[in-house]
């Protein structure tokens, strides 16, 4: 089998490098030898045979958990009909999927861009921006994550990231997280927006509280700014409500989803208020992929999935439990359990990296968000039991 994981490995290598630069950055995120090959709900196996429960799901990607039977369905039967359809024509599919998804969303967000991934999203945001505001400078936050394309990168504050490509396309002032003031300074007549996470994800699990949120609206509001939620990671219920932002009771000119939204398969979206949409002029934006019948369906299948299973309450349940079992383990290599539903940070006083390791050869799968913190973003459906499991094999790699 270890012949079989050498194979997989070399044959993607042909493609890609990025084994052997998350390697030299030390995020303890890849391993040479695993290769994974099936998943049943949060459960994945590697090529070897080793079960793991899988509180990684492609980076809270696998969001109604691995070959989940809808969702395989819907593929399918979609596939078998119709795969392609540009968005200037309409489609059955993409009509069923906007509609369920605007049971989820209040006004004023009334339309949505369907693009491919976040920072598609994140890309498509930044243009709406400029073409509402008519302005050019942006404001984000330090840790903040927003992609990693020329665009998306001028919002993301890691300089790892951002030095090799400097200059960048767009002009960006970073401000403490959490710090209104700081924000109050930096919102000026030439900010066209400012794009905040309700939750960190990469940048350590850093929880925005509803007064800052709020603060941060209120100040685009008297300032002629738009205020972008990036709901890239923490949205399609991962915290228990759709949007992590719903709480602090915030109304955001757009927000920016990915990830879970399609359980697996690549979709993106950016929900807008019908001003901000119209702001664009014809002909501004577009994507070939974007919204098509198969990621149309994909993410119909699993908002149909959050509704009928009732799945933000067992998010509230399953995330309350795991968090409190995080800080009953109680060991003093621990400085901090941050999060909400199932995004959750367990932050050490060392390198994350060897913990990871200890974790995977418990079973259990996991990333890092940050040096020093370890990322808990299982499938919304990981079960009490495989909770309880993670909080033992946890306990156990700290007592290394």
């Amino acid at each position: 089998m270890r012949e079989r994981v050498r194979e997989i490995r070399v044959t993607q290598r042909r493609t890609t490098d990025i084994l052997e630069i998350e390697q030299r950055s030390g995020s303890g995120l890849w391993s040479a030898d695993i290769a994974l090959v099936r998943g049943q709900g949060s459960t994945i196996w590697d090529a070897d045979g080793h079960s793991y429960i899988d509180c990684l799901a492609g980076i809270a990607v696998a969001s109604v958990g691995h070959a989940n039977p809808r969702l395989v369905r819907a593929l399918s039967e979609q596939a078998q009909r119709l795969i392609v359809c540009p968005q200037n024509m309409g489609n059955d599919t993409r009509a069923a999927f906007l509609e369920k998804l605007f049971t989820f969303i209040s006004p004023p967000l009334t339309r949505a861009f369907l693009c491919n991934s976040g920072t598609e999203a994140n890309e498509a945001a930044l243009k709406w921006a400029r073409a509402a505001t008519g302005r050019t400078k942006f404001v984000a936050a330090k840790r903040g994550f927003s992609g990693r394309t020329m665009g998306a990168l001028s919002l993301t504050w890691e300089k790892a990231y951002r030095e090799p490509f400097q200059p960048l396309r767009y002009e960006a002032d970073f401000v403490p997280f959490n710090d209104l003031e700081a924000l109050e300074a930096a919102v000026t007549e030439e900010v066209a927006a400012v794009f905040l996470e309700p939750i960190q994800g990469e940048g350590g699990i850093h929880l925005a509280t509803e007064e800052y949120l709020q603060g941060a609206e209120r100040l685009c509001r008297e300032r002629g700014a738009l205020f972008i939620v990036d709901e890239v990671q923490t949205g399609v219920g991962r915290t228990g409500q759709f949007l992590a932002s719903e709480s602090s009771g915030v109304a955001p000119d757009m927000v920016t989803l990915a990830k879970g939204l399609g359980g697996g398969f690549p979709v993106g979206a950016v929900l807008l208020t019908d001003e901000v949409a119209k702001s664009m002029p014809p002909g501004g934006h577009g994507t070939t992929f974007g919204g098509n019948p198969l990621a149309s369906a994909a993410a119909l299948a699993v908002l149909e999935e959050i509704e009928e299973r009732d799945l933000l309450s067992h998010v509230s349940e399953v995330g309350t439990r795991l968090k409190e079992g995080l800080e009953s383990v109680g060991s003093a290599r621990v400085r901090a359990v941050r999060g909400a539903g199932l995004i959750l940070g367990l932050e050490l006083k060392e390198k994350a990296a060897a913990t990871i390791a200890a974790l995977r050869e418990r079973g259990v799968l996991v990333i890092n968000a940050g040096s020093t913190v370890i990322r808990f973003v299982p499938p919304l459906v990981i079960t009490r039991e495989e909770v309880d499991e993670v909080v033992e094999a946890v306990g156990a790699a700290l007592t290394e």
